[in-house]
């Protein structure tokens, strides 16, 4: 099921969802056409990497380097698995904000920004710019906190945006529980209750984080499912509290 719209209209223009959502894309083209660096890793070996690695070595969030409970393991630069082994420049609690802006790949990053404009300007419309990207951080961060709870061992960097647009998921669901969404299933857009979409998408992430416990809280996907439900418990929590209480 492929969001495509729904039916509320806002008032004003989203500047912070537009935004964050032009400073997703723009850091993720960074990544792709970045120039090839060398990276030192912590053995004292020089490795030449893609810029796409280089970058989601420094700035994604390995939760094993919060409590430094790190591997030791032999000198190695892969995507998937690298950030204990380079040195790094950035604190790793800074990480937990700038591995918000970074993607994977295109699919990543335009599912994300997709969901991010559809249920992200109605959010903000609601709460108001500066409460909005407040929620938004906050988010993201309640995301990065229950990640590390389940897998806190993990080397495996944590990159998205997917965690804090899950509580925006929530907040929508919350502050809109009768609107409609638009969605593609096969090739028919149907207009779904938006209750029932959201209410599915995070089942399948429960589902999805269940499925992983045994596997240090995400599945063999690498899908970071605890962030997702992270995020989508943090706004279905507090969402009432940033909310101005304008009606929609």
């Amino acid at each position: 099921m492929i969001p495509l719209h729904d039916n509320v209209p806002t008032r004003s223009r989203p500047v912070v969802t537009i935004a964050l959502i032009i400073i997703n894309f723009a850091i993720f083209l960074a990544e792709i056409y970045g120039p090839d660096q060398h990276l030192q890793t912590t053995r004292g070996k020089v490795f030449l990497v893609d810029g796409q690695t280089a970058i989601t070595s420094e700035f994604g969030f390995v939760p094993c380097e919060v409590q430094h409970i790190c591997r030791l393991g032999d000198d190695r630069v892969d995507l998937g698995a690298n950030a204990p082994f380079v040195v790094h420049h950035v604190p790793v609690l800074l990480t937990i904000f700038t591995s918000m802006f970074l993607h994977g790949g295109w699919a990543h990053v335009g599912f994300n920004m997709l969901f991010l404009w559809i249920f992200g300007n109605n959010v903000e419309d609601r709460l108001g710019r500066p409460r909005f990207i407040l929620f938004y951080l906050l988010g993201g961060l309640a995301a990065a906190g229950l990640q590390w709870l389940a897998s806190r061992g993990s080397d495996v960097p944590t990159i998205g945006a997917s965690g804090a647009i899950a509580a925006v998921l929530a907040g929508y669901l919350v502050l809109y529980p009768r609107a409609m969404v638009i969605t593609l299933i096969g090739w028919i857009p149907v207009p779904v209750p938006a209750m029932l979409f959201l209410v599915v998408w995070i089942l399948l992430q429960v589902a999805g984080a269940s499925a992983g416990v045994g596997a240090v809280g995400s599945d063999s996907s690498g899908v970071a499912y605890f962030a997702h439900v992270g995020g989508f418990a943090f706004g279905l929590l507090t969402v009432k509290l940033f909310d101005r209480g304008v009606p929609p």
